[in-house]
C-alpha cells in the first residue's frame, strides 16, 4: 500500500515519543501490505474498524493511539486523516476529516 502523509505520523511522535515505536510498526505493515478490501486489513491487522465513508479506524497500541486513515482499495493508497490518542478521536467526527 501507499500511505500518504507519514508526515502526520512523524508530527505526532515527535510530540508523544513513546507513539513512535508502535506508529512505525504499522506504518510498515501498511507499506508492505496490498490489501483489497476490509477483510484483507482484518486479517493484518484485526484492530481496525469501518467507519464509512472510505475511512477505516487503526488500534494501535492496544488502543492508546488511533489511525483514521481514507483507503482507495483499488489505488492501493490509504490517506492518512488522524493520528493520535483515543482521547483526541473521541473529540473529531471522523467521518468527515
Amino acid at each position: 500500500m501507499v500511505v500518504i502523509t507519514k508526515a502526520k505520523l512523524i508530527q505526532f511522535y515527535e510530540a508523544a515519543p513513546l507513539a513512535k515505536e508502535p506508529l512505525l510498526r504499522w506504518y510498515n505493515t501498511a507499506l508492505s501490505s496490498d490489501w483489497a478490501d476490509f477483510h484483507s486489513i482484518k486479517e493484518s491487522y484485526n484492530s481496525v474498524d469501518s467507519i464509512g465513508n472510505d475511512r477505516f479506524v487503526f488500534n494501535v497500541a492496544g488502543n492508546k493511539y488511533r489511525i483514521v486513515a481514507m483507503t482507495h482499495f483499488s489505488k492501493r493508497t490509504l490517506y492518512l486523516r488522524f493520528v493520535g490518542t483515543h482521547k483526541q478521536y473521541d473529540k473529531i467526527d471522523c467521518k468527515t476529516i
